[in-house]
Formats: structure tokens, C-alpha cells, sequence
């Protein structure tokens, strides 16, 4: 048997470094499946259930006292199988919930290849949800797979009572399409965090380039640096205009931290092209289609063209390929 709880309630819960270790005397997810079942199979016999409901509310207790209140469980009724969420409060007075997966079922499953497999990826998408998902989408995601695991350790239980297989099979197909919905809950969840966490560093670093610069203009204008400002804006620009548009993906396992860099980078790297286009205008490698002497217009038009090389990145290095290969 496998006790999946221990591993993942060993896992680190969140960036804060709080961990959910199970203490000595704490019961594990199995003690607590095999108390339930006992006490399941003295009531249906009518057997006297006196001990067997100690026993088990108990354990309980105590699994509830170390890993939190189950909130949504499924107790298999012909095998000592189960899967359970759990949540209890971390931080400041419990007001921070921490939810966690629980299943004990491998070794009632080992006639099931197709439903072992199916479990399998529920608990690979739990720990998934629970280090990279928070708050609402972390909660919904992870109902999610508790529901889809809790149909499929159903047909196991099921056919162990000798449910028809035919109909075990196309019960499979539809949970098995029910947990690819799950997935793909979570991948959009974790995308949508991930954009989040992604614009706030690229907000951070282009209001600290617009607030330096900025200051350092309204002493003494100088066009490099209103370039910088406007390419930087112009990847804040392109970027928003992306997520918009639903076509912008992020690596969403990397965590915040890379995600947050990633994001502070973009408005650095268009606002270094901003400048090199910038750069080229006023050193004669490329010409505006504008009337000489009007500095105040030329001034605005590089403006834009440095707005537009932030923008376009690769339009940016283009120009500038072309500016090179003509000056050689």
C-alpha cells in the first residue's frame, strides 16, 4: 500500500517555507481509511459498532487536529480505499487556508492499469495546483481533481463488486474527460497567475525607468532618455495588447520569482533598443523623412520611432541590421 498523504503534505506549502509534517503520534491517511472501513462494514452488518465508531472518530480527530478539516471525501464501501482534501488555517491566527490531496488506493487498483494511470496524474496534478496555484483558482482546481479522483476510485469500487464491465468502461472515458478538464482548468489558471506576476515586474522596472529618467528631463532634456521611456512603454504596450488578444504563454512551473524577472526584463530590453534606434537616427545610419532644422519635430519623431522599437522588437533589430549592413 501507499500512503500518498506523507509525501505531499511534506511538501513546502507555500513561498513562506511553512510545511504540513505529520508529527510522531499524528494517524496517517491509511490508519484513518482502514478505521473508516471498519466502522463502514460493523454498521452495514449490524454488528455492534460501539468500538468500531470510537476507534474511528478517534483517528479522525487526530488526522484532523495535525492535517486540517476534511472538507470533501470519498470512502470506497468494498475496499479499504479513499481519496480526501483537507484544509486548515497557517500564518496569522489560521486566516491563510492551506488545502491538501490525500489517497490511499495502489494496491486496490493494481488490476486497473488504465484507472491506476488516471490516479496517478490526479496526484501529479495536485502537487502541481497546490506549489504554483493560491487563493480561489488553487481551491476550485484542486475540488477539481479531489471530484475526478473520487469517480474514478468509484469504478474500482464498482467493479469489485462486480459491476457490469461495459459499463466500468465508458464510465472510465467520461472521467477520464472529465480530468482532462480539470488540467486544462489548470493550465489556464496557471498561465492567467503566471500573466499577473509577469506584468507586475514589467510595471515595476518601466515605472522606476520612466521615474529616473524622467526626473533626470525635467532638469535637462535629452532625447536618448525620452527614448528609453518610450521604448519601455512600448513593450508594456505590446505586452498588454498580447494578453489581450490570448496570445501570450508563460512557463507558469517556474514559479513567481522567474516569472516576476522575466516580466522586469521586458521593458529593460525595449528600452535598450529604443536607445540603439535612437542612437542610429542621430548618427546618420538612418533618416527620418523630415525637413532639416526642425529640431522640436525630430525630437517628437524619435520619440515615436523609439516607441515603436520597444513595441516591435523584432522590427527594432531589423532596422538596425539594415542600418549596419548599409554602413559598411
Amino acid at each position: 500500500m501507499t500512503d500518498l498523504a506523507q509525501p505531499l503534505a511534506a511538501a513546502p506549502a507555500d513561498a513562506g517555507g511553512e510545511t504540513s509534517v505529520a508529527s510522531d503520534n499524528a494517524p496517517s491517511f491509511s490508519e484513518l481509511v482502514y478505521a473508516h472501513f471498519d466502522w463502514w462494514h460493523a454498521l452495514r452488518e449490524h454488528r455492534s459498532v460501539r468500538s468500531t465508531t470510537a476507534a474511528y472518530r478517534k483517528t479522525l480527530k487526530e488526522f484532523e487536529d495535525e492535517h486540517g478539516h476534511i472538507v470533501h471525501a470519498y470512502w470506497c464501501s468494498h475496499l479499504e480505499s479513499a481519496v480526501a482534501l483537507t484544509e486548515r488555517g497557517v500564518g496569522v491566527q489560521g486566516r491563510r487556508k492551506q488545502l491538501s490531496f490525500y489517497r490511499e488506493s495502489d494496491w486496490a487498483t493494481k488490476d486497473f492499469p488504465e484507472v491506476a494511470a488516471a490516479l496517478h496524474r490526479c496526484d501529479e496534478l495536485a502537487v502541481r495546483a497546490k506549489a504554483v496555484l493560491t487563493g480561489v483558482r488553487q481551491r476550485i482546481c484542486l475540488q477539481l481533481i479531489v471530484a475526478a479522483a473520487a469517480h474514478l476510485l468509484s469504478l474500482v469500487d464498482e467493479r469489485t463488486a462486480h459491476i457490469d464491465d461495459a459499463h466500468a468502461q465508458i464510465a472510465l472515458k467520461q472521467e477520464l474527460a472529465a480530468l482532462e478538464e480539470a488540467d486544462a482548468y489548470y493550465r489556464q489558471a496557471a498561465n492567467g497567475q503566471a500573466q499577473i506576476v509577469y506584468f507586475a515586474g514589467m510595471a515595476s522596472v518601466a515605472v522606476a525607468v520612466a521615474g529616473i529618467a524622467g526626473i533626470w528631463i525635467a532638469f535637462d532634456y535629452m532625447t536618448p532618455l525620452a527614448a528609453l521611456i518610450a521604448g519601455s512603454v512600448g513593450a508594456v504596450v505590446s505586452v498588454v495588447q498580447r494578453i489581450n488578444a490570448g496570445d501570450f504563454e508563460l512557463d507558469y512551473d517556474v514559479g513567481r520569482p522567474y516569472a516576476f524577472f522575466l516580466g522586469g526584463l521586458r521593458p529593460l530590453i525595449g528600452g535598450l533598443l529604443a536607445l540603439a534606434i535612437s542612437f542610429a537616427f542621430s548618427s546618420g545610419l538612418l533618416h527620418l523623412p523630415m525637413a532639416d532644422g526642425d529640431s522640436h519635430a525630430t525630437n517628437l519623431a524619435l520619440i515615436v520611432v523609439a516607441f515603436v522599437a520597444g513595441f516591435s522588437e523584432r522590427w527594432a533589430q531589423d532596422a538596425l541590421t539594415t542600418a549596419t549592413s548599409t554602413g559598411k
